[in-house]
């Protein structure tokens, strides 16, 4: 009788077009956990949103994200001890920003090929040895160089991988809110990341701590036995190739106005996380001592400034969860539209009032509110469309724009300021682009694609 059910559960499966990661196509065979098969399949039927694959994926992204969060931490200290320019170590960050672009749809097509988390220990092993070499740099071209190695762990641990296979993993009624919430995981690590770092670094060089992050990404390995879950593509979409995918999606204008409108984002989210700082730093008005923020020790504007990125972080994490509750109810293009537009409103406001520690800490939470938010919602909208199938690969090429934005944003930011002694420019630049992409989300048609082997599809 156990076996006719074993063969009738098996037969249940095929018929609704549900693939177990285990067994499906590119994954590597069967599963030798196989009771850890029947607890993800028990999960999966009674559709609860906390799945292991969650709590594993949050946790790998948190990781991940606190530690590349906490880069800016070490400007200071790796700039006392070298004397090297400033400008050197933000180019060492620009460039680990295009490296984890161009290693996301790589990592992406990696983990659909051969598994999920043969790309996620490929990412780790990267991150950690971008990590120990730059411990050994002398010059600024060999931590520029191993920032490419960190940029392209950041991809095979970071949203790309995770967000796909927890899309994979989660209900059609659960996905927005479960890639939400493993978006705000990352944010935090914003959070976590730097008071770490400053904290490690009261008691050691910057080089211990390196070290100690590189350890910390590689322990989180020891989880990814528990990341195994059901592939929740129908039918259909596991008989497509991935080349069949990409020449629909690259022929689909939808697709390629998702592809420039995340340019902003990444434009926006690096300038500032790089430049804001220190243009609190610069051009906010003197601390009231008797104000709020004496209440809370923030005695010179430099405080000021890192305490902004941390309620950016903390606003990060309910604006995210907000985003993936409103995906679920109303059109993800529209409330794309509305974030982008929202962004360059509170940016706008901000550069033409006097910049004061009010100001500075009611921008903070409005950009904090809309700052990840649209990670679940692109990521959501490219699976809506696309399917979920090879997610990984297709929301990567789209976050290649996000990232090459972020390179922009970073590299233009010290330029410009090198060339006017202001960050004026490059902020009404970020303001501007934040409206294009508003407005090119606007004609995106949010609708499940068809069959590439379709009648339409071959018409398009």
């Amino acid at each position: 009788m156990a076996r006719r059910n074993g063969f009738a559960r098996q037969s249940r499966i095929r018929r609704e077009g549900i693939a177990w990661s285990g067994q499906s196509r590119g994954r590597g065979g069967g599963c030798p956990w196989k009771w850890w098969n029947l607890n993800a399949k028990t999960v999966a039927e009674k559709g609860s949103l906390f799945t292991p694959v969650l709590i594993v994926g949050c946790i790998i992204v948190l990781v991940g994200f606190a530690i590349r969060a906490s880069f800016g931490v070490f400007q200071i200290p790796i700039e006392e001890e070298f004397g090297w320019p400033r400008s050197e170590f933000s180019l060492a960050i620009a460039i680990q920003n295009l490296a984890w672009g161009f290693g996301a749809p790589i990592f992406g097509a990696f983990a659909e090929k051969i598994g999920d988390r043969k790309a996620i220990v490929l990412g780790a092993v990267l991150y950690a040895a971008g990590l120990v070499l730059t411990t050994t740099a002398t010059s600024p071209l060999a931590i520029q160089l191993y920032e490419v190695l960190i940029g392209f762990g950041i991809a095979g641990t970071g949203f790309g991988v995770i967000l796909a296979v927890v899309g994979r993993a989660s209900k059609p009624e659960n996905r927005s809110m479960s890639l939400a919430i493993a978006t705000a995981s990352g944010s935090a690590g914003q959070i976590v990341g730097p008071t770490v770092a400053v904290f490690l670094l009261q008691s050691m060089n910057w080089q211990s701590v390196f070290m100690i992050f590189a350890i910390s990404i590689i322990l989180v390995l020891s989880l990814l036995p528990l990341m195994r879950a059901p592939e929740r593509a129908p039918k259909e979409e596991l008989e497509e190739s991935l080349g069949d995918i990409l020449r629909l999606a690259v022929r689909d204008p939808s697709y390629m106005m998702i592809f420039a409108g995340f340019f902003s984002c990444g434009y926006q989210l690096a300038f500032i996380t790089a430049h804001f700082p220190a243009l609190v730093t610069e051009m906010s008005a003197p601390i009231d001592p008797l104000g709020w923020c004496g209440d809370l020790g923030i005695e010179t504007t430099a405080a000021l400034g890192g305490f902004a990125i941390s309620v950016i972080g903390g606003a990060n994490i309910i604006g995210t969860l907000m985003a993936g509750w409103a995906g679920k109810r109303f059109g993800k293009k529209w409330l794309l539209s509305g974030i982008y537009a929202g962004r360059s409103i509170a940016a706008a406001w901000f550069i033409l009032t006097p910049i004061t520690a009010n100001t500075v800490l009611i921008f903070s939470f409005a950009m904090g509110f809309l700052w990840l938010a649209t990670v679940p919602l692109t990521s959501g909208l490219v699976a809506h469309i696309y399917g979920i199938r090879y997610m990984a690969t297709l929301y990567g090429i789209v976050f290649f724009s996000h990232q090459v934005g972020s390179f922009v944003g970073v590299y233009l930011g010290g330029v410009l300021y090198d060339m006017y002694g202001s960050y004026t420019t490059v902020w009404w630049i970020g303001i501007a682009v934040g409206v294009f992409s508003s407005l090119i989300h606007l004609p995106i048609r949010e609708e499940a694609r068809l069959s590439p082997r379709s009648t339409m599809f071959n018409k398009a």
